[in-house]
């Protein structure tokens, strides 16, 4: 017997599936598609989903395909021991329920492995055991549902993101446009004193031809977000935004057919304009946000040459290289496998993947991965893994895991808002049914009170408590060079208590110079200058800036992976110059070579720069109460010395970025929340995976892409600025949702009581969000405060 079988219809006609409305005769399902999903799902046991999900984000409805339409076979990438993997992208999950929808489907299956979604993304990799030929049959299961699915493509994440800017942009545009042009005709009838009667209905009439079309659809955002959350159960912050603009407008309308006093077009039209401002822009920064593993991904996606057995190059994409393959690398080509060089002699650029700005000198038999950069002659690297076998992908999923981490994280405004406007409307509702059945009053007196209650209880005090600290703090960090990517970021970085960091790029520079070069003859050193400068190697470079006055000498040869020569000179490395019998110095660190005609020989050693400001900013940050840390995949030689420059003892050398991770994992475990200041795609994993996160300006677009923060300048005293200002936006928060708590508190009772018209209500809002508002400026205008811990 059927589960719905005898009862009554919903109160609310929509699908029990989807969520769609339903029209015609049905009585639970808009098609036959959803009634066989529910089914499936509730037969599976995983009914509580309908429970769990959310509807008030506007999306599409969950409507099952009749064929997905894609051959997933050839998209399997099968391993030696016999685990077959999967990446496909879903289109319709929307929240948290759906993850574990889709992930609970799977984990019911005995031949799945592991089956993750991450949302963000929108990415699910798929792992089983047995045919490669169940490709398709899985993806059923998940489709059949209503999610499509389609292969794995992520120049296609951004287009929903791009749509939905678009549409608010509008929206703000139009909103913004008819608030002006109202608000012309409004201040006309404020000041007309000696006005007549009949022009203010006029002023009025044409206030409502504007303002409600612009109302209309400038509006759709709220009510779209707040009618899904009602049909869901629910309540969000748009749902009094919605109410209170929509009621505002129609009482406006019915006082001007009324030729009443009190039309306020002008007040919803500039409301609606500032709260569309805000999430347009709020939407800009999580959409940069959001996409770290989408910018990772990009970095290995152009397509490599592939040596057949008939010497024959062909172009073809990384994940289609197999393994065993042979790929030719070009000078100054990025690698887009994991492999073995078989023939060839170069450095490599591999600051991408490891974070170290040096190159590194590469031969026959050595490692190379995906995302290297070859600065010297072509390779020949035979393929060890491509694709999702790389270690790149690995960084992608360790990217990925960690972000889904994160949404553990809920803005204190919309937590205080789940419980806050259910009240402000049972108040509204209450007011009206007080004035017009026990007092006995008109309808419209009794509206104006109810309206005057919900406008005194509108949730912009409480609505601008953290964006307005969020924006002060922005740009107070602004002006210092910090910029604030996330919305939660200051929310996190008010609880960090411990620092850690990375080495090359944030501790040091990031790029090579020249030790002691007055201490070089001034003749040889302005030679080798000359010579340097008609190459790009980053130990050339570092050589010619040392003397940037020296013009670069003429007929100078480069020789690929070895150095440079001209009329019988030769700039480079130990071997091209004959100097392998010279002493490599106490540091050992990257060198060059002069020979000159004579046979002389001069030796130029190179080293990364510790920060001017580094170890002062260690001291503090220890005096204050901070751990510190410092995390870094060079040599332990190397760490120990910048380590003890610094003032950092608990340091540790050689690790990965899986290492990394797992590093700041284990510290949220302890119960220590960190902040990982780090520069490059090695530290990618750790800045997801740390508490909050703060990368340099001249870091990885991949670090910057996943930090909360980026700073500008060479100056580390930046992380002290910003954990000062996130601890005094703290408290002003907290003070700003007791300043809105407490004007509620005092003035929604005399609303209620109908001591406060609109006009007094709107100004009393207004006096809310402008001390809120002004308690916020604090932190823009004085210095803050040097917490501790």
């Amino acid at each position: 017997m059927s589960p719905y079988d005898g009862s009554a219809p919903e109160t609310v006609a929509i699908c029990r599936h989807c969520a769609a409305p339903i029209g015609g005769e049905a009585r639970f399902f808009c098609c036959a598609g959803c009634e066989a999903a529910y089914e499936a799902v509730r037969g599976l046991g995983l009914d509580a989903f309908y429970e769990r999900r959310r509807l008030d984000n506007g999306l599409r409805p969950l409507k099952p395909d009749a064929d997905p339409g894609f051959d997933f076979r050839s998209r399997v990438k099968s391993s030696a021991d016999g685990i077959h993997e999967l990446h496909l992208m879903v289109d319709g999950a929307s929240c948290a329920a759906c993850v574990w929808l889709i992930e609970s489907i799977y984990s019911k299956d005995t031949d799945v492995v592991d089956a993750r979604l991450n949302l963000s993304t929108s990415r699910l990799t798929i792992k089983w055991r047995g045919s490669a030929d169940r490709a398709g049959g899985l993806a059923e299961m998940v489709s059949r549902l209503g999610f499509r699915l389609v292969p794995f493509d992520p120049s296609c994440l951004d287009v929903a993101q791009a749509q939905e800017e678009t549409d608010l942009l509008r929206a703000t545009g139009i909103a913004g446009f008819a608030a002006g042009n109202v608000m012309i005709l409004s201040v006309a009838v404020w000041v007309g004193v000696d006005m007549g009667p009949a022009t203010k209905d006029l002023l009025h009439w044409i206030s409502a031809l504007v303002g409600l079309p612009a109302i209309f659809y400038a509006g759709l955002p709220f009510y779209r977000s707040a009618i899904a959350a009602l049909r869901g159960g629910r309540l969000n912050m748009d749902v009094p935004i919605a109410v209170g603009i929509t009621m505002t407008a129609a009482m406006s309308l019915s006082e001007t057919i009324r030729s009443g006093p009190y039309a306020y077009f002008d007040a919803a039209l500039t409301l609606l304009f500032f709260l569309l401002a805000g999430r347009y822009l709020d939407r800009r920064a999580r959409g940069r946000a959001r996409t770290s593993a989408t910018h990772l991904l990009a970095i290995g996606a152009r397509a490599v040459s592939v040596i057949s057995s008939d010497g024959s190059i062909r172009r073809v994409a990384p994940d289609e290289v197999q393994s065993g393959d042979t790929v030719l690398v070009a000078s100054g080509e990025r690698i887009g496998i994991d492999g073995r060089i078989l023939d060839g002699k170069s450095s490599v650029d591999e600051s991408i993947v490891t974070g170290e700005a040096l190159p590194k000198d590469v031969g026959v038999g050595d490692k190379v991965y995906a995302g290297y950069v070859n600065l010297g002659p072509a390779l020949r690297v035979e393929t060890t893994a491509s694709g999702s076998g790389t270690l790149l992908a690995e960084i992608v999923r360790m990217v990925e895991v960690a972000e889904r981490g994160k949404s553990r994280f809920v803005a204190i405004a919309e937590r205080v808002t789940r419980l806050y406007a259910p009240v402000v409307h049972v108040a509204a509702l209450a007011t009206f049914i007080g004035w017009y059945f026990w007092m006995a009053v008109d309808w419209q007196v009794a509206m104006l009170h109810a309206v005057a209650t919900l406008i005194i209880t509108c949730p912009c005090a409480l609505g601008l408590a953290v964006p307005a600290v969020q924006t002060t703090a922005s740009g107070r960090l602004m002006r210092a060079g910090i910029l604030l990517k996330s919305a939660t970021a200051l929310e996190r970085l008010a609880e960090v208590d411990t620092v850690v960091f990375d080495k090359t790029g944030t501790l040091t520079s990031g790029t090579p110079r020249l030790i002691e070069p007055d201490k070089i003859p001034p003749d040889e050193l302005r030679l080798a200058a000359s010579i340097a400068a008609s190459s790009k190697h980053p130990l050339a470079r570092a050589l010619a800036g040392a003397v940037p006055s020296v013009p670069a000498m003429a007929n100078v040869i480069e020789h690929p992976g070895a150095g440079l020569s001209v009329d019988g000179i030769r700039l480079g490395s130990r071997t091209f110059c004959g100097a392998q019998k010279m002493s490599s110095g106490a540091a050992g660190g990257p060198e060059i070579w002069l020979r000159s005609v004579d046979g002389k020989l001069t030796r130029f050693e190179f080293a990364d720069v510790v920060r001017e400001d580094a170890a002062r900013t260690i001291a503090e940050l220890r005096q204050r109460g901070f751990q510190v840390e410092l995390l870094s995949g060079d040599r332990p030689e190397v760490v120990a010395a910048v380590a003890g420059i610094v003032g950092i003892p608990d340091y540790h050398a050689g690790v990965t970025p899986a290492q990394k991770a797992e590093h700041l994992v284990r510290l949220f475990s302890a119960g220590r929340k960190a902040l990982m200041v780090g520069d490059g795609l090695n530290d990618a994993p750790a800045l997801t995976s740390a508490h909050a996160s703060l990368s340099p300006a001249s870091g990885a677009d991949i670090a910057q892409v996943s930090a909360d923060a980026v700073f500008q300048g060479t100056r580390l005293s930046a992380v002290i600025e910003l954990l000062d200002v996130a601890l005094t936006a703290k408290s002003l928060v907290k003070q700003n949702i007791a300043m809105s708590i407490a004007y509620n508190a005092l003035a929604v009772p005399l609303a209620i009581i109908g001591m406060v018209t609109p006009p007094i209500a709107a100004a009393l809002m207004s006096s809310s969000s402008i001390a809120v508002v002004a308690n916020a400026l604090r932190l823009g205008r004085g210095g803050v405060k040097k917490w501790t811990r």
